[in-house]
């Protein structure tokens, strides 16, 4: 393991790969941890890609620097940590896959620093779906209950005392055909442990519904992001077709929000965590739009 200050976080990170290869930032979702990359780690460093792979704020080692600063876990901040991570190790351009709310932070850094993103690949999440104001199937608006769980004192405790369980329904729920093992599952819950878990986690889903205020150190980011909704970075979209978090059609109909290349890909027979359920798959599918002939020069 290794630790790097940023200006309001610890983060604590795994490297793979020749330090002079093109890197590559990979980001875990919630409620995972960086062991979700686990099987991409081989097929990506064997095509000659560093690999830079952090515990997100909250979850693992990575902590606060200051106990005063807020446990935020709105997305423009998870954006920032991102920005600010290639900014500590001197990343001046570098390519970014997230999952979940790693996806979330690579949109929302895709949109407030274009020129430091060679590619940005986003697995089980469609850009533009961060919006309280959006329109929510009926079936979407149950797949989010615990969203609307966490702002509850109910929930709130659920986060705090039974975190583990919560997470284990969820993986259940969210991959319906997938058959994690116990040790695969218990491998990642120790990132659980971390003490600004539960506050980031409750900060983050009700800051996104609105019923939770934003940290005025990412000000700027929010005006950015409101006023800001296309994505001129070349994107790769990778969804689950039986996502049970994030249904396959909040991916769909979203190229009017690229400017730049745009790809998505649909794998049959996943749910919510296809870097865990499928991995050879995934890895092929990033290399090949990585290299492609077709791809920019940029990427």
């Amino acid at each position: 393991m290794q630790f790097i200050n940023t200006p309001r976080l610890r983060i604590a990170y795994r490297q793979h790969g020749c330090p002079s290869d093109e890197p590559i930032i990979l980001l875990h979702g919630w409620p995972d941890d960086i062991h979700t990359w686990d099987q991409l780690v081989a097929p990506l460093v064997a095509q000659n890609f560093r690999l830079i792979v952090p515990y997100l704020r909250g979850a693992g080692e990575t902590r606060f620097l200051d106990a005063r600063t807020p446990r935020s876990g709105q997305l423009s901040a998870l954006a920032q940590d991102l920005l600010d991570l290639a900014d500590a190790l001197k990343l001046e351009r570098f390519i970014v896959i997230g999952h979940d709310w790693g996806a979330r932070a690579a949109y929302n850094a895709a949109v407030l620093a274009p020129d430091r993103l060679k590619c940005c690949i986003a697995l089980s999440v469609g850009w533009g779906t961060n919006d309280p104001g959006q329109t929510l199937s009926l079936s979407q608006a149950r797949n989010y209950w615990y969203h609307w769980y966490m702002a509850t004192p109910r929930g709130t405790e659920a986060v705090k005392k039974e975190r583990r369980d919560l997470a284990c329904l969820l993986w259940q729920t969210w991959s319906p055909s997938w058959q994690f093992t116990q040790a695969e599952f218990r491998e990642t819950t120790h990132s659980f442990d971390n003490p600004d878990w539960p506050a980031v986690t409750l900060h983050s889903y009700r800051h996104r519904w609105g019923f939770a205020e934003s940290d005025n150190y990412y000000a700027a980011q929010e005006d950015r992001l409101r006023r800001q909704n296309i994505i001129s970075v070349p994107t790769l979209v990778l969804h689950g077709e039986d996502d049970g978090a994030n249904g396959v059609a909040t991916s769909a109909h979203r190229e009017h929000l690229f400017s730049g290349p745009y790809h998505r890909v649909v794998i049959p027979q996943v749910g919510h965590f296809p870097q865990r359920e499928k991995p050879a798959l995934v890895a092929a599918e990033i290399l090949a739009w990585l290299k492609t002939p077709a791809r920019p020069d940029s990427c």
